[in-house]
């Protein structure tokens, strides 16, 4: 018999059934001071959406607010407003994820390409991802992918290149792997419908599934959270004590593991309820009113 009292349900993260809210309050800001690995960054503000021009002003003051808690920033696009994000963050001392986002428009792909080369040869790149989850929305074919991360890794061969898509596409696209210089999981028990009572250990199954691919390569997190309200999606259900459980699951798991993890996200943003039903509003740490949400 190998029975320990204090075993008991160690895999599956911190035991918080005895604590209120506020106490779990608490603990999620205690987390969040210890300062994340890294955070998706939330640019839109009330009314904007994609393709809107975003400011620089609006950029820095949200930079701001979350250089405190966090040592990367990941971003997502390179254009419209977009490529200030990467220069923002330099200038408050984080790393940068920048991502050019690919889609089925082939002018703005190769806007996203060009901005993106640009701004790593003007320094404020340390990982570039050519690509977000673009085989799961099947905008591409795997070859017109492939030849914009070959394009970019020989345009700037310094510099890392990735390609962040869900953690099981680097297991079915082998040549994608293979083309990665680092590996970019998006891991989501919550669109898996994962309880969260099991969502951290569903959470490592996930990393787990994308470093059995990678071949020796780094993998990392590149895209992780839980919605603080809305409709559940089979058993995952959205909360404020089921955003706070899985925030401070996974910041334990990043900070005892050594996992690099980037959470999502940053912000509240409207305009994702047209994409993701009435949770896409509700993945930030602070509001659409930049307010710290707990």
């Amino acid at each position: 018999m190998s029975y320990r009292k204090e075993q008991i349900l160690a895999l599956a993260g911190v035991d918080t059934s005895q604590l209120s809210k506020e106490d779990l309050a608490a603990l999620f800001n205690e987390y969040l001071e210890n300062s994340m690995h890294g955070l998706c960054f939330s640019a839109y503000e009330e009314g904007q959406k994609p393709g809107d021009q975003l400011r620089e002003e609006q950029i820095d003051r949200r930079m701001e607010i979350i250089s405190p808690h966090t040592k990367w920033v990941r971003s997502f696009s390179c254009t419209d407003g977009n490529e200030l994000v990467a220069k923002s963050a330099k200038k408050y001392g984080l790393k940068t994820l920048v991502g050019a986002w690919l889609g089925n428009d082939p002018e703005i792909n190769q806007r996203e390409i060009e901005g993106l080369i640009k701004i790593a040869k003007e320094g404020f790149v340390d990982i570039a991802a050519v690509g977000n989850e673009v085989m799961y929305r099947k905008d591409l074919t795997e070859d017109e992918l492939l030849n914009f991360i070959y394009q970019v890794k020989e345009t700037i061969p310094e510099i890392q290149v990735g390609y962040v898509d869900a953690y099981y596409e680097f297991s079915i696209k082998p040549r994608i792997t293979e083309a990665c210089d680092v590996i970019l999981a998006n891991c989501y028990p919550y669109w898996e419908g994962c309880h969260i009572d099991y969502s951290l250990l569903y959470m490592k199954n996930m990393y787990q599934q994308a470093v059995n691919a990678a071949n020796g390569k780094k993998v990392i997190i590149s895209e992780t959270g839980w919605p603080s309200q809305g409709t559940n999606l089979h058993g995952a259900y959205p909360s404020a004590e089921n955003f706070m459980k899985y925030f401070i699951n996974t910041q334990k798991w990043s900070q005892e593991d050594d996992i690099e993890i980037f959470y999502f996200s940053s912000f509240d943003e409207a305009w994702k309820v047209g994409a993701e039903g009435d949770v896409g509003a509700y993945w930030g740490i602070w509001d659409k009113d930049e307010q710290l949400k707990f």
